[in-house]
């Protein structure tokens, strides 16, 4: 009982910890936010500054070249969404009154008639509700908008500002927070650092290409079909994509609803049909070739980080809970060594891809650089120190300094990374 006791409080110990931890995260969930979308970014443009660099340009103008890019295109999406769907927003509300009046005419007189009238009540209940309200809830929710458009305002700013210093600064911020650690952490820090923006980046620059894909498929065949509002459902399309399993389907659907409130069930299902074999195309050819490793989580654990991320985040943590899902995944394989891979003689097969381990998307290269960290030591950063010890004549530069004092790496230049192939450590 004493030990069930022990352990008990030390659970409700850590519970409070992360409860407190999380009400934090919730009251600054701007800051948070804006931090987590700059870092994906920042992951997926990061190749195009090394690769500028590695062309010539100076580090400063190859951040200012990706950033100018990526704010574009991410400008460019959300002008189109908006001028999308604001050319078409009469057409769109015509075609949702009259779809809703074609809906309740089946109902009525359909093979199951359905009353309506509860519905219409209801529906009813709910105009009166928003012509009836008094001034004071219109104040109120008029302060709520100004107050949500403000703080997403200041949040896209600061996204803004923080992508900046991300790319120009993230191989600072690297080196210095690896600073402070030594040996195999240290390791693990950077191989942690460099999977998950491998991660976030593939999984970034994956997605749009495949939701440009869908978009452009689904678009073409409801411009074939002649369902009206087609650019608008081929953006809703393009965007939905960014929330896996949920979001085509939900695309999907309203393009299918649309299709039938404005021309008609068969071309309804041909619509449907169009959904459906990109959706398996997308499953089955674009997501194994272009996704590759980057997005390795069973579609249950998808989905249930897709809730999570909607109930905690809205909108934001829905796109954002599945990325960062797959980083937290890999940190956990990179960190632990209890997963018993292989097949097991009573397990059977491993129901994990040996090819989709952490360790195993490193370079030859990566790899020589985490051997060489955990090879290393730390001298004292005290300069003082040092002299105190070369004066009493015990300190020493050489790799097997005495009193336990070693140099910060292997005494002279490292040796280069073999190449890809050759026998490791």
């Amino acid at each position: 009982m004493g030990r069930v006791a022990s352990r008990a409080a030390q659970t409700l110990l850590v519970a409070a910890v992360a409860v407190g931890v999380l009400w934090l995260l919730l009251r600054i969930k701007v800051v948070v936010v804006a931090v987590l979308v700059a870092l994906v970014l920042g992951a997926a443009v990061s190749p195009a500054v090394r690769w500028l660099v590695g062309k010539g340009w100076s580090h400063l103008l190859a951040t200012i070249a990706a950033f100018v890019g990526i704010l574009t295109v991410v400008g460019g999406v959300v002008g189109g969404v908006v001028l999308a769907i604001r050319n078409e927003w009469e057409t769109l509300q015509s075609s949702a009154v009259d779809g809703w009046q074609q809906l309740q005419d089946w109902l009525r007189t359909g093979p199951l008639p359905v009353d309506t009238t509860a519905v219409d009540d209801l529906a009813q209940q709910v105009v009166d509700a928003v012509v009836s309200g008094d001034v004071a809830g219109m104040a109120s929710s008029t302060l709520t908008g100004l107050s949500a458009a403000t703080e997403f305002f200041a949040g896209v700013i600061l996204m803004v500002v923080v992508l900046f210093f991300f790319l120009k600064d993230g191989p600072k911020i690297a080196n210095f927070t690896l600073r402070w650690f030594q040996g195999d952490t240290r390791a693990k820090l950077a191989e942690s650092a460099d999977r998950s923006a491998e991660v976030l980046g593939g999984y970034v620059r994956g997605t749009a290409i495949v939701a440009a894909v869908d978009a452009v498929l689904i678009g073409i065949g409801l411009a074939i079909v002649g369902v009206p509002l087609a650019l608008p459902l081929a953006v809703i399309v393009f965007v939905g994509a960014f929330i896996p399993i949920v979001g085509a389907t939900v695309a999907g659907v309203l393009a299918a609803l649309v299709a039938l409130v404005t021309t008609g069930p068969v071309e309804a299902l041909i619509v449907l049909a169009i959904v459906i074999v990109v959706n398996q195309v997308e499953g089955d050819l674009l997501q194994p070739v272009i996704m590759g490793q980057a997005l390795s989580l069973h579609p249950l654990v998808v989905l249930l980080a897709l809730t999570i991320g909607t109930i905690v985040g809205g909108i934001f943590g829905a796109i954002l809970a599945v990325p960062y899902t797959a980083v937290g995944w890999t940190i956990i394989q990179l960190w632990t060594d209890r997963y018993q891979s292989g097949e097991d003689p009573v397990l059977g097969d491993d129901p994990l891809d040996p090819q989709s381990h952490a360790r195993a998307r490193a370079s030859g290269a990566q790899r020589w650089r985490y051997q060489l960290m955990r090879g290393q030591s730390t001298a004292p950063s005290d300069e003082a120190a040092d002299t105190e010890q070369g004066q009493d004549g015990r300190g020493t530069t050489s790799a097997g300094a005495p009193d336990g004092h070693v140099t910060a790496g292997p005494a002279g230049p490292p040796p280069a990374p073999p190449e890809d192939g050759a026998p490791r450590p």
